[in-house]
């Protein structure tokens, strides 16, 4: 079969591997028919993220159809059209049983905090992603669900991530009636999470960044107001203007690891690699919001050190909520906002590549080229 291969930062390439094959009783192969380029698989491919080995392939977001299935599974079937979200999970531990489906304790031997991702380094639990034809699905009774025949397959691609993620970010922020929401990221996840506040009863989103198509997309898709942080000599101070110099109630970090805006952190995370991302938007964050506001956090972190700001978050008396998110949790709320017609999240979609020009895909991405805010990978 054909994947992308990671070959080393700034380098993939499309190679034949071997199609996965059963090896337990409860895995199924799925066909994987789309896929997509996520901005956490530009820190792997940034080499940004701890123990990414040559050879992996990368993709926690994917749909396809069931190809085969282990003597153990029950709920799926061979031809099935499934999406699958980006966590590997048991389904039955401690955590799993309290709907942390992203902190599993059966998935990952290679860490206390993260459970398993697909595509996602050997601190995820090293399994391969769906950037690829075929993808080996574990657990496959547990996490996958058959796409509704309603579903258009792009919106269940969002689903498996960027759309849960947004919408679970706007969740731990614990929009109130009226809130205003600021969201640090126009980028998928940002666009979404920006969008779901609304749904949760936002009086007032606004989303910052310094791309200015990014920002004319959440303006479009997100219906919020925006705010490029380049052209204000403060970002913080120009928040606290905008609401009565109190703060934000609600704040969501959509971007994670590496954060423009400072050069000192900037260099000493993406370059050094002596933090495990710049914390800048997580910074701005905690500076932005009121005191006693909510800070969400849905950007990915390395496990290493970061300079956050905590003595301000203490002494602020700020709520700070983070994890990966638990998808499929979302989804049976997703499914009812877009079945009612209140979410279309294939309209964040900007581009679609054949998986075998994925290189240029993620250079596309990467570069911020052609406007690109979320790229599709085809297999067909």
């Amino acid at each position: 079969m054909k994947a992308m291969v990671y070959r080393g930062p700034y380098k993939v390439r499309v190679e034949e591997k071997d199609i996965p094959k059963i090896e337990h009783p409860n895995d199924a192969i799925v066909r994987v028919t789309r896929a997509a380029i996520c901005g956490s698989d530009l820190h792997l491919y940034h080499g940004m993220m701890p123990d990414t080995r040559v050879g992996s392939t990368f993709g926690h977001e994917f749909i396809g159809v069931v190809h085969e299935v282990g003597p153990s599974v029950q709920n799926l079937s061979v031809g099935d059209r499934v999406m699958v979200p980006f966590n590997i999970y048991c389904g039955t531990c401690y955590f799993c049983q309290k709907g942390l489906y992203s902190n599993c304790h059966n998935v990952n031997p290679n860490a206390t905090a993260v459970g398993g991702i697909y595509g996602y380094s050997h601190t995820s639990g090293g399994y391969d992603g769906g950037q690829a034809e075929y993808v080996r699905v574990p657990l496959a009774d547990v996490g996958p669900s058959i796409i509704p025949d309603w579903l258009h397959e792009e919106d269940a691609l969002m689903m498996t991530d960027a759309l849960a993620t947004g919408y679970f970010g706007a969740q731990l922020g614990d929009i109130v009636e009226g809130d205003t929401v600021v969201v640090f990221g126009a980028g998928p996840v940002g666009l979404f999470a920006a969008r779901s506040a609304w749904l949760m009863g936002a009086g007032r989103v606004v989303v910052v960044d310094h791309l200015d198509y990014r920002l004319q997309k959440a303006r479009e898709f997100a219906f919020a107001e925006t705010i490029n942080f380049t052209e204000v000599n403060d970002v913080v101070v120009e928040l606290k203007k905008q609401t009565d110099w109190l703060g934000a109630d609600v704040v969501i970090d959509a971007v994670g690891a590496e954060a423009d805006g400072n050069l000192l952190q900037h260099i000493t995370a993406a370059k050094f690699k002596l933090q495990g991302g710049s914390p800048i938007a997580l910074n701005w964050g905690i500076d932005a919001v009121r005191k006693g506001g909510t800070v969400s956090v849905m950007g990915a972190y390395g496990p290493l050190f970061s300079a956050v700001k905590f003595g301000d978050a203490m002494n602020k008396g700020l709520t700070i909520r983070t994890n990966q998110a638990p998808a499929k949790r979302q989804w049976p709320r997703l499914l009812e906002h877009i079945q009612a017609g209140r979410l279309s999240p294939r309209d964040i979609i900007t581009h679609r590549i054949p998986l075998e020009h994925i290189a240029e895909g993620y250079h596309l991405f990467s570069a911020k080229l052609d406007d690109c805010v979320k790229t599709v990978i085809t297999t067909d």
